[in-house]
């Protein structure tokens, strides 16, 4: 899972260093890298590994190949979608486009959400960051277990 959020700083280069355990949560899938995509929620870069492309692409299947919001889904993540790999330092060069979509100027925090992470400007990451704290502590009453815990020491 991509956990944690960290700020680390663009080279002149246009290259950042992705944090070392979203490099290991990508490992051994047969891209050495990451994908990004511009979001479509705001100024601000979507992404994850090829395992969340099949699990996005196996929930579009369930769709019809003509439904207009299938198509929309596939051009907003595949279509827009860039595979960044690793270089020898764990670094990946962000698109100019993509760093101007996303505001970013001099350094990127990754935030991680689990199957996926965001990549954020800083400023707009603190600004978006309170305003996810408000509203997940007005729906902190949604978490529930998946299943009960297994009863353990002998416990009916």
């Amino acid at each position: 899972m991509f956990l944690s959020s960290v700020t680390n700083k663009v080279d002149a280069k246009g290259r950042v260093s992705v944090p070392a355990d979203f490099r290991a949560v990508v490992a051994g899938s047969g891209f050495d890298g990451i994908v990004v995509w511009p979001s479509f929620d705001g100024q601000y870069l979507e992404g994850g590994g090829m395992a969340l492309m099949e699990e996005y692409q196996r929930s579009l299947d369930t769709l019809d190949y003509y439904d207009e919001g299938r198509i929309a889904l596939q051009r907003a993540i595949f279509a827009a979608s860039r595979p960044l790999q690793f270089d020898t330092g764990g670094r990946i060069s962000l698109p100019k486009d993509l760093h101007d979509y996303a505001g970013l100027n001099g350094h990127v925090t990754f935030v991680g959400l689990g199957r996926r992470f965001e990549i954020w400007s800083p400023a707009a990451h603190e600004e978006r960051a309170e305003q996810m704290r408000k509203l997940a502590k007005e729906n902190r009453h949604r978490l529930r277990p998946v299943q009960p815990p297994p009863l353990t020491g002998g416990q009916s």
